[in-house]
């Protein structure tokens, strides 16, 4: 497949807008791609490159893209950058700017899709102190045979913000419906390959296949997620259930076989040379092949500290060993995933739990069973007292599923209501704030499009500000006056008082006294709250349907 067809099909499906009929467009794409380019092009389309297993990282940001374009046709950075402003969209910019450019030079090489894949692949293995140069020459290479179309796709894709709608509920059903499967069975696939691109090849190759895909050590998949609850109502719902201390900690995923360990962050980026300290406690604590699921914790006089000082041991590449003096980490462990050779995904909390206490021999988070309210909130009490952020209550009879946030998992704390939404904008500060941003712009995801639900400018400080415009600056796509679009790529986790209908957003909602609560760096941009997540919490609030 040329990349000018991909890109036809994108522009296509930016104009369909019932989500039938985009799933019906990409079902009859799928067949008739060649085994190369099957993968490749189920991964485009959802705006990524690379599995989500997968530890590349492309690396390209706003300016090495100006710097790019500019090149290509022969003008100044800030030609490309005020082209960006007034549309307010890289991609529709940068396809403009290339259709001038089309008028005197002509294509030196057609763009494939699978060649396409390749340079960027290159792109993400550039290192090194010449990498920010590799980069740009690959990026300068593709632009300068992309027609106008193609570097509108193009640019996206290197922002990884494809704007189409075609998230993975989308592409995992037209997988389904080009191979004539059951949609369980791709999903079910999926969960534990994490890579549709590599599911749809297998569904094409294979479709047998599909029922006997396992996880696999060293090739990270997606946690299971909770949703906010009550503890009366879990218990009401399933009777028995499954109480654990909710750790303000930061999740992690421990892989191990023989002598050789790797940890995976949440967002399932490498980080065992972050946590040498977590990977030598649970080496010593197993002799077995296994997945673990648990949460590193900082702890200092044996109480827990708080989050932020665990995502410092996180993101710390350097000097290491002097933070693991500063910030003492003890892992918390409380699910297994894989033993031996064989996957435990389909097996019961229950029996996981067994297999679990059975293979570790320390660091087993508290796990009690109890069957009515009152005990649970007993527990609950504990781990307030303890420092902990509450409790998760969970189904003793639950499968370990991959991505899905569903009532199988409960979390229950204290406190106001809170989001985890994207960041896709700020605003300029005034006063002492007016080099800074002063507001940001958050958003709900929608099946790969990211709508916004309102802005945030409460409870940060001076001083979190000043980090936060640290954070944001190089990631500046465009400006309009005082406000600025952002590269989506940091979540905030914030609290409200209530969700209210608002046409003044794309989302439709707007959330009531918003107030910021901490940066997720823990999080991606595909883990925050959903448009259908939101409704759902707005239907549920106890006093009605108000609006804006």
């Amino acid at each position: 497949m040329q990349f000018l067809e991909f890109a036809r099909i994108c522009e296509r499906l930016e104009g369909i807008s019932g989500r039938l009929d985009m799933i019906e467009e990409v079902a009859g794409v799928l067949p008739r791609l060649g085994d190369d380019e099957l993968p490749v092009f189920v991964r485009f389309i959802m705006g990524r490159v690379f599995p989500d297993w997968s530890t590349k990282k492309l690396g390209v940001g706003p300016n090495l893209l100006y710097d790019a374009v500019a090149y290509v046709i022969g003008r100044k950075r800030e030609t490309v950058r005020e082209a960006i402003n007034a549309t307010g969209d890289a991609g529709l910019a940068v396809e403009d700017l290339l259709a001038r450019k089309e008028q005197t030079s002509f294509f030196i090489q057609e763009l494939d899709l699978v060649d396409v894949y390749r340079e960027l692949g290159r792109m993400a293995a550039a290192g090194g102190q010449r990498s920010q140069k590799e980069k740009l020459r690959v990026a300068q290479g593709l632009f300068g045979n992309a027609r106008p179309l193609e570097g509108r796709y193009l640019t996206r894709l290197m922002l990884e913000e494809l704007r189409i709608g075609m998230g993975e509920g989308n592409v995992r059903d037209a997988v389904a419906r080009a191979f004539a499967l059951d949609v369980r069975l791709v999903e079910h696939a999926h969960q534990a390959m994490n890579d549709l691109g590599e599911v749809a090849l297998l569904a094409r190759r294979d479709p047998d296949a599909l029922s006997r895909v396992t996880i696999e050590p060293f090739r990270p998949v997606k946690m299971m997620l909770a949703q906010a609850g009550t503890i009366a109502g879990q218990v009401a719902d399933h009777g028995e259930v499954a109480v654990e201390y909710k750790y303000d900690g930061s999740r992690f995923q421990f892989h191990k076989v023989g002598g050789v360990c790797r940890i995976y962050s949440r967002r399932l980026e490498e980080v065992t040379e972050s946590l040498p300290d977590i990977a030598r406690q649970l080496m010593e604590a197993t002799d077995r092949d296994v997945i673990l699921d648990g949460e590193a914790v900082a702890v200092r006089d044996g109480r827990p500290m708080p989050f932020q000082f665990v995502i410092r041991r996180f993101r710390r590449k350097h000097e290491v060993d002097a933070m693991m003096e500063k910030i003492e980490l003890v892992p918390r462990v409380f699910d297994i995933l894989y033993i031996d050779g064989e996957s435990l995904l389909d097996r019961s909390l229950a029996e996981r739990r067994t297999i679990l206490e059975g293979a570790l021999r320390a660091h087993v988070a508290e796990q009690f069973r109890v069957s009515d309210t009152a005990a649970a909130e007993a527990i609950y009490a504990d781990a307030l007292a303890r420092g902990h952020e509450g409790v998760m209550v969970k189904v003793p009879a639950s499968p370990y599923t991959p991505g899905v946030r569903g009532r199988q998992w409960v979390k229950v704390k204290p406190g106001v209501e809170t989001l985890d939404l994207a960041v896709v904008g700020a605003e300029w500060g005034e006063g002492r704030r007016a080099k800074m941003f002063g507001s940001f712009l958050l958003a709900v995801q929608d099946q790969g499009r990211l709508l916004p639900v309102g802005k945030v400018a409460t409870g940060i400080t001076d001083e979190t500000l000043a980090d936060l415009y640290a954070l944001f600056k190089d990631s500046v796509i465009a400006h309009s006056g005082k406000e600025v679009t952002l590269e989506p790529a940091v979540v905030f986790e914030v609290g409200y008082s209530e969700i209210q209908t608002s046409p003044n957003y794309a989302s439709g909602y707007a959330l009531r006294f918003p107030r910021f609560v901490r940066v997720r760096e823990d999080k991606s941009v595909d883990e925050v709250e959903t448009l259908d997540s939101l409704a759902g919490r707005y239907g549920g609030q106890k006093n009605g349907q108000g609006s804006i």
